[in-house]
Order: structure tokens, then sequence, then C-alpha cells
């Protein structure tokens, strides 16, 4: 009897030291099902159903139980009921974690947007195309292309724009044309286009020194925008998503997203360390705030001198509790919305005669970043070194967690937009989509 007792206490101790030491995490893990959960289901009108089998179904996510409250628009989610997270719905902000039962309450600001409906076709506006056949164009031999990557991954989304026409489309089991998808870490090059337009608008230059007031009595004065836009500041920054790291934190526990990176140290020198980093884009949405008088104006420019501005009407940026858009991560659209932001790289800023950016910002954005290889340029990612192989060096792209790709390949005058849940074959489906483009 004494043995089995001191059995049961040795358990006993085992399963509360497990609890303890994994007790972060079951935040991290509750927060993150909680926070999609509300996104999937009030901002892109999914059903609990669809995403608890598909957006949360992964190890160990998948681990949270989740319910939703129609009437306030808010997700719960538990991890064996031992921690619970809630996220809250904002019309024009999206969701966000809470983090004290104030939040639900709290006002906030929302973007004001104005759509002017046109006839215009798609991509200057939404109007159906006129039937376009390209005879240099194996449309059987595209189609089957996209088959083949619908069949080897888990891909929601795949749209393919030649000389501004969409040649190929196609849309997993719940998805269609109107279907918003979270592009993840794309939001990162939405980003840079806004500190693009603004240069352009001579509003700022991206080679100034970075206005952060907490920096000027250390050696991170001498950090440029330029050295955050290519993630080449020299500042410390862990960005791991499989334990508590420096962006799980951020994302999970934080009010203010902005400001967790300009706590960080250097760990090594601007212009010579490159590391990539969502809390460098946060702080970046930051620094944009601060260049406006209001936070309305902050708010709405994102949507009247970019967004809106080339049609993405289907695009919510999200917000986090202090309001600023967390850049790094969180912006929904339809894949027909995404494909425009490539059609607006692709003619080097102008959209349907208006200039927008500077058509140097193209070359700027895909100058490679030191030290990263010919991998990365300013938010933007790069094939310099042909890490596809069979893919053009010049070809860039918007990437996002979990294959989210915005590509464009400025000498084919092609777009591929491509949404999933898993990573696939790049450089085999960009290939198969080349050969069939004669």
């Amino acid at each position: 009897m004494k043995i089995f007792k001191r059995i049961l206490l040795v358990v006993a101790v085992a399963i509360t030291s497990s609890i303890v030491y994994n007790y972060p995490k079951l935040n991290i893990l509750a927060g993150y099902s909680a926070k999609h959960t509300a996104s999937s289901v009030f901002l892109a009108n999914r059903s609990l159903a669809l995403t608890d089998s598909t957006d949360t179904n992964f190890s160990p996510v998948h681990l949270a139980s989740d319910t939703i409250d129609l009437e306030n628009k808010t997700a719960t989610s538990s991890v064996f009921g031992l921690l619970t997270r809630k996220a809250i719905y904002r019309e024009g902000l999206g969701s966000v974690l809470t983090l004290k039962t104030t939040d639900e309450t709290t006002p906030y600001l929302v973007p004001d947007r104005s759509h002017t409906e046109t006839t215009e076709k798609y991509p200057f506006w939404n109007a159906s195309q006129k039937d376009t056949l390209f005879t240099n164009i194996n449309y059987k031999k595209l189609q089957q292309s996209i088959d083949l990557l619908c069949e080897t991954s888990n891909t929601r989304a795949v749209v393919v724009i030649y000389k501004d026409k969409i040649i190929a489309e196609k849309y997993a089991r719940g998805f269609h044309q109107d279907a918003k998808i979270l592009g993840w870490s794309m939001t990162k090059s939405i980003v840079s286009t806004v500190f693009g337009v603004l240069q352009y608008q001579g509003k700022v230059n991206v080679q100034d020194k970075a206005p952060i007031a907490s920096w000027q009595n250390d050696a991170r004065k001498d950090i440029t925008l330029h050295n955050l836009l290519q993630m080449n500041s020299g500042l410390e920054w862990d960005e791991n998503y499989d334990e508590i790291s420096d962006v799980t934190k951020m994302l999970f526990l934080e009010q203010d997203m902005s400001r967790m990176q300009e706590y960080k140290p250097l760990a090594g020198k601007p212009n010579e360390s490159w590391n990539y980093s969502s809390g460098t884009t946060n702080l970046l949405s930051g620094v944009l705030r601060n260049l406006f008088e209001t936070h309305q104006d902050y708010l709405d420019f994102w949507y009247s001198g970019l967004i809106d501005k080339i049609g993405m009407s289907s695009m919510v940026l999200e917000a986090d509790l202090s309001g600023n858009y967390v850049g790094s991560s969180y912006a929904w659209a339809t894949a027909r919305d995404w494909a425009k932001f490539g059609l607006l790289y692709l003619h080097r800023g102008n959209w349907n005669g208006e200039q927008l950016f500077a058509e140097e910002w193209v070359d700027y954005v895909t100058t490679p970043t030191p030290g990263s290889n010919g991998l990365y340029g300013a938010h933007f990612w790069l094939n310099r070194e042909s890490q596809l192989k069979d893919v053009p060096k010049n070809m860039y792209f918007a990437d996002g967690y979990q294959g989210q790709r915005v590509y464009v390949l400025p000498d084919q005058d092609l777009v591929v937009v491509r949404f999933g849940l898993s990573w696939f074959e790049e450089n085999e489906f960009l290939k198969s989509v080349l050969e069939s483009i004669d």
C-alpha cells in the first residue's frame, strides 16, 4: 500500500510539473486557436466546423476546444480546461485577443473606407473580364499543372494572370472567388509598399535614420528605415514559432505589438546582420503611425493610399489592442484581390494610369539584402540565386506561412497566386505554369 501511494505521489508530481512547465505554451496555443477562429468565422464568414477541421486542425493547436458567441462575435478556446483565451471581433479591424476583461468594451477607431463602384473590368475593378484566348498558351497543360498542385498539397486557391487577364483559376471545396483568405506574412509586403507610396508622395525617406526616440542615446540611433525594411538592423529577435519566443509572445501576449522590437538590444551591426523578424515589421507599423497627425489618418491611409486605390475592396487589415495594424501577419483578402497587389508591382507602381509609387521602388524592394544570400529584399522574397532553379532569377514574391504566395514574373508578364494550408513544390509548380506559355 505504501509503494502504491508513493507511485501515485510520483505520478502527481510529474503531472503537476508538466502542467507548470507547459502552461505558458498553453497560453500561446489557446491564443492562436481563439484568434484564428474569431477571424475565420466573423471576418472570413466560414463555419466553426470548417475552421476546426482545417485551419486549427494541426498539432498541437488541435488540442484546443473552440466555442463561438454569434451575438457578441467572440471566440473562446480552452486547452483541457486548464487555460482559456478569448478573441473579440471588431468590425473594420478584424479580431484580436483580449488580455483583460475591459478590452471587450474599450472604444476604438475604425478605418474610413469609400468604395466607388465602377463598371471597370477586373483587375481595375471587379466586373467580369471579356473572354480572351491567347494562342501562345496551352490551356490544357496549364490546368493540369493546377490540378496536380491541388492533388498533391492542401491548396485552397490558385489564380494565374497573364497580360492582366485571368487565364486559370481554381478553388478548393468551401472556397470561391469571394472568399477572404489570410495572407500571413505576405502582409509584410503591404507594409513595405505603404512606405513606397509615402516616399513617392515626399512624406518619408527610407534612407533616413529610424525615428525611434528610445534609440537616440545608444548605438541603435544609426539604424535606418532602410535597414528595418531589409530586416538588416542588427537588432536581437527570436522568430521561433515552435517555442515561447519573441514572435509568439508578441502575437499572443502583447497589447501594442509595435513596441516589442523597439526594446531589443543590438546583436549585430546594422546592414551586416540579416535576421528575419516579424517584430521589425510591427515596429515599422508603429513608425507609420507616428508619421500621421492622428490615429484616424493612420488607419485610413493604408486603404486610401494603396489598398482601396487598386480595388482590393475585400482586404481587411487586423489591428492589435492599441489600434496599430499587425503588419507582420494579419491581412485578409480574396485571391483575386491579392493578385491585384502583384499586378501593381508587375506594372511598376502604375495602376490604371496613376502612379502610386516610383518605378524605382520595384528595383529597391528587389535589391538583395546584404547577408541574405540573394533570398530577401525590402520585405519581399527573391530568386536571385536561383533557389527555384527552373524559375527566372528576377521573379520575386510575397511569402506567407503555410505557402501563401503572390509571385511576380516581370519578363513573362505573369502573376501567380497560391493559397493553402501546407507547403508545396514551388519550383515544379511554377516550372509547369511557365512551360504552358510559349
